[in-house]
């Protein structure tokens, strides 16, 4: 089976909306790392993309883009994703996103009962990751 995942740790986000009880995470390049079953190469593309969160409370107004993510938490019911997002994601439940920023002490912190992780465009090679 393949795999992929947003690298939080670099990721260009455009934008982060938030309207009462919606949180939108726009991400201008946000860093996908897919990998295949069976093959230690993984390679890394960006794709454009969206995580909007639904029924959502922030714990202070979200900082202003354009910003790099300097890493950051998803949990989501039992299961907290370190660093990264898998793709695709869909959650109803328990959601909490945690975000850093490269620069600033502002951070994301937002709680929800449901999550969308929305991929825009076509993805866009940049390199092989060979192990060693």
């Amino acid at each position: 089976m393949d795999s992929s995942s947003i690298e939080l740790n670099g990721s260009e986000i455009e934008s982060i909306d938030y309207d009462g009880d919606r949180v939108e995470i726009r991400f201008a390049r946000a860093y996908l790392v897919k990998s295949m079953t069976g093959s230690a190469e993984r390679t890394r593309w960006w794709q454009a993309g969206r995580l909007v969160i639904e029924g959502a409370e922030v714990a202070e107004r979200p900082p202003e883009g354009p910003l790099v993510c300097a890493g950051g938490d998803l949990d989501e019911n039992i299961y907290t994703y370190r660093d990264m997002i898998p793709v695709p994601f869909e959650s109803r439940g328990h959601i909490c996103c945690e975000l850093h920023f490269e620069g600033t002490a502002a951070r994301l912190i937002a709680n929800g009962s449901a999550a969308r992780l929305t991929m825009l465009d076509t993805p866009k090679y940049i390199e092989h990751l060979r192990p060693g």
